[in-house]
C-alpha cells in the first residue's frame, strides 16, 4: 500500500512499522526502531575511508579497457563539471522523516540505544542537523534538494493547468535497467511513430546509445551529419551525461526517468546479467551476497550491473559501500542532481499509478499510455527472497536504496498535489479496464507466453541471460488499425528500434542489411569449406 498521505511519506516507506507507533517508551521499543535506523543509516568503520582517486586514476590503477578511457575522457570530464556546478554547496543531510526518528532516540532517556546512535551521527557529520544526545534538537537547516519539496518546476501543478495544456513532444527519457523501461520504451515509441516524430536513434542501427560509455551527442544517428536537424524524442539505453544530452534535444524538452526498489531490481539483474564476471560463479543472491561480494571487482566489463545500478546509469560512481562515510554526501548529490535535471520520476511498483502521472505531465490521452508488459520474465525465472537476502541487497546497494527511497516520497507528493488519491484510484482503473479490453482484442492466449510459443519470429523477444522472456501472440482475424495498433502494442524493443531507424534513415537502413546479408554470406562459405577438412582430419 502507498504511504498515507497524513504522514511523511519517506518515513512511511523507511520506518512504517515505527512510525506507527507511539514515542518509545521502553527498551523493546526503542531497539525496534534502532535496528530499522542502522539498515537506513551507513555504518561508520574506523577502517573506511573516503578515496581521493579521481575516476581516471583510479581507471589507470585497474588496467584495462584504454582506448575506451580514452574514448570517454571528454563526456567523464563534462559529467565531472556538471555535478561540481551542483554539488558545490550541497551538504549531507537526512532523508525526510528519519531526522524525526532520529532525534527522537537522541532525546530519549534510553542511555545505551542514545549513545550508540549519537557516534553513528558524529561519524557521519550529521549532529549538527540533529543537535547532541544532551541538548535539545536543533531545528534542521534546509538541503540544496528541499526546495522542491512542494513544487515541481516543469510539471503541472495542479488540474486547471492540465485541461489547458498542450501535448509534450519534446521528450527525454533515461532508460535504466530492469525497471519496467521496456514498456515505457514501447509507449514512447508507439506515440512517436503515430505523430511522424523524430527520435533520436543510436548510430550504425544499434539498439543502445553504447551503452555503458558516458553518453556523447555523436552517438545519435544523424547528428554529426546533421542529416536531422530536429529529434523530438530519446528514449534507449544510455549512461546519462546532461550536458551532451542538451546538446541533441531541444532546450523546451520534458525530463523523466524510472526507478524500482533496488531489492527486486538486483533479484531480476541477476538473473538476466547471470553471465557477468560478478555473477557467473555464484549459484544465487545468497551465494553472491556472501562470498562473491568479498572480491567483487567493479573493473571487470559487466560488473556495473552488480552494484547501484540505477546510479551508475544516471552517470554515477556506483562501488560505494554502506559503511563508507562518503554514502550520505554522495546520496544528497544524486538526488540533487536528479531533481535538478529531471521533471519525473516514476516508480515501477506503483506502474499504472505512474502511467497516470505521465499522463498528466505529458498531456497525453489514456491510450497513449495504455501497455503490455514486455521483456518481462516468466514465473520460472523469478526468485523468492527471504527477509534477510533484502537486508543484504539494501546494505550491498545503499545508495540506490537512498536515492529509491527519497523519490518513492517525492512520487507520492506529486499525487496529492496534482491528483489525489480518490481521482488516481478512479483513474487507475480507468487504465486497468483498458488493458483488459485491449487483452481480449488483441492476444490470442489472453497473456504473455513462453518464447518457445511465439509464433511469429518478428515478435518473438530477445532472450539474455537465465531469464525467460516473454512475448504474445495476435488474435487470428485481426486486420486494418486494429491489427495495426495490437502489434505495436507487443513489439519487442529490438524490432521496434530497427523499424524506426528504418523510417527515419531508408538508405542507411537498406545499407546494413546488404551489409549484414553479405557477412553472413562470407560466414556461410568460410563454414562449408572448413566442413569438409575437418571431416577428413577426423
Amino acid at each position: 500500500m502507498p504511504p498515507s498521505p497524513n504522514k511523511s511519506p519517506m518515513k512511511q516507506a523507511v520506518f512504517s512499522q515505527a512510525s506507527s507507533l507511539p514515542c518509545p517508551s521502553n527498551d523493546k521499543l526503542m531497539d525496534v526502531q534502532f535496528s530499522m535506523i542502522q539498515r537506513a543509516l551507513p555504518l561508520h568503520s574506523a577502517h573506511t575511508r573516503p578515496s581521493t582517486e579521481t575516476p581516471e586514476e583510479r581507471g589507470e590503477r585497474r588496467g584495462g579497457r584504454r582506448g575506451q578511457r580514452s574514448q570517454d575522457a571528454e563526456p567523464r570530464q563534462e559529467v565531472r563539471k556538471h555535478q561540481e556546478e551542483l554539488f558545490s554547496s550541497s551538504n549531507p543531510s537526512l532523508p525526510r522523516g528519519l531526522d524525526e526518528l532520529v532525534t527522537r532516540i537522541l532525546k530519549s532517556k534510553t542511555n545505551t540505544r542514545r549513545v550508540q546512535l549519537h557516534a553513528i551521527v558524529q561519524s557521519l557529520d550529521l549532529a549538527n542537523e540533529l543537535g547532541s544526545p544532551n541538548s535539545p534538537a536543533q531545528s534542521r537547516p534546509p538541503s540544496l534538494h528541499s526546495k522542491s519539496q512542494d513544487s515541481f518546476p516543469g510539471f503541472p501543478q495542479n488540474i486547471a493547468e492540465v485541461r489547458t495544456c498542450r501535448p509534450k513532444k519534446h521528450i527525454f527519457f533515461l532508460k535504466t535497467h530492469k525497471t519496467a523501461s521496456s514498456t515505457i520504451l514501447n509507449i514512447l515509441y508507439r506515440y512517436g511513430d503515430s505523430q511522424n516524430l523524430t527520435f533520436a536513434l543510436p548510430y550504425n542501427m544499434h539498439s543502445q546509445l553504447f551503452y555503458p560509455n558516458l553518453f556523447a551527442s555523436y552517438f545519435v544517428e544523424g547528428e554529426q551529419s546533421r542529416s536531422k536537424k530536429k529529434f523530438h524524442i530519446m528514449c534507449n539505453h544510455l549512461r546519462l551525461n546532461i550536458p551532451e544530452v542538451r546538446k541533441v534535444m531541444p532546450e523546451d524538452s520534458f525530463y523523466f526517468s524510472i526507478l524500482r526498489n533496488p531489492v527486486d531490481m538486483m533479484e531480476s539483474v541477476f538473473m538476466y546479467y547471470k553471465s557477468s564476471p560478478a555473477f557467473v560463479k555464484s549459484k544465487d543472491l545468497d551465494d553472491f551476497l556472501g562470498n562473491g561480494s568479498s572480491h567483487f571487482n567493479m573493473s571487470l566489463p559487466g560488473n556495473h550491473y552488480a552494484r547501484n545500478l540505477l546510479s551508475y546509469d544516471f552517470g554515477f560512481d556506483n562501488n560505494i559501500a554502506a559503511d563508507d562515510p562518503g554514502l550520505v554526501k554522495m546520496a544528497s548529490n544524486v538526488i540533487t542532481a536528479i531533481q535538478h535535471d529531471f521533471q519525473l520520476i516514476l516508480i515501477s511498483e506503483y506502474f499504472d499509478e505512474s502511467m497516470i502521472l505521465l499522463k498528466y505531465a505529458l498531456c497525453w490521452s489514456l491510450d497513449d499510455v495504455v501497455s503490455f508488459r514486455l521483456n518481462s520474465r516468466n514465473q520460472g525465472s523469478r526468485r523468492t527472497l527471504s527477509s534477510l537476502t533484502a537486508d543484504k541487497i539494501r546494505t550491498w546497494n545503499a545508495l540506490d536504496w537512498r536515492v529509491y527511497l527519497h523519490f518513492n516520497a517525492t512520487f507520492w507528493r506529486r499525487v496529492d498535489i496534482l491528483v489525489g488519491r480518490k481521482e488516481m484510484k478512479r483513474e487507475v482503473a480507468q487504465l486497468q479496464e483498458r488493458r483488459a479490453q485491449l487483452t481480449r482484442t488483441c492476444l490470442k492466449e489472453g497473456g504473455a507466453v513462453d518464447p518457445s510459443q511465439v509464433k511469429d519470429t518478428e515478435l518473438k523477444p530477445f532472450q539474455y541471460g537465465a531469464a525467460v522472456i516473454q512475448g504474445y501472440n495476435l488474435n487470428p482475424g485481426l486486420d486494418g488499425p486494429d491489427r495495426t495498433f495490437c502489434q505495436k502494442l507487443i513489439t519487442p524493443e529490438l524490432m521496434y528500434t530497427k523499424a524506426l531507424y528504418t523510417k527515419q534513415f531508408p538508405e542507411l537502413a537498406a545499407k546494413h542489411v546488404q551489409a549484414a546479408r553479405m557477412a553472413a554470406s562470407k560466414h556461410q562459405a568460410r563454414m562449408n569449406q572448413s566442413g569438409p577438412g575437418k571431416a577428413k582430419e577426423a
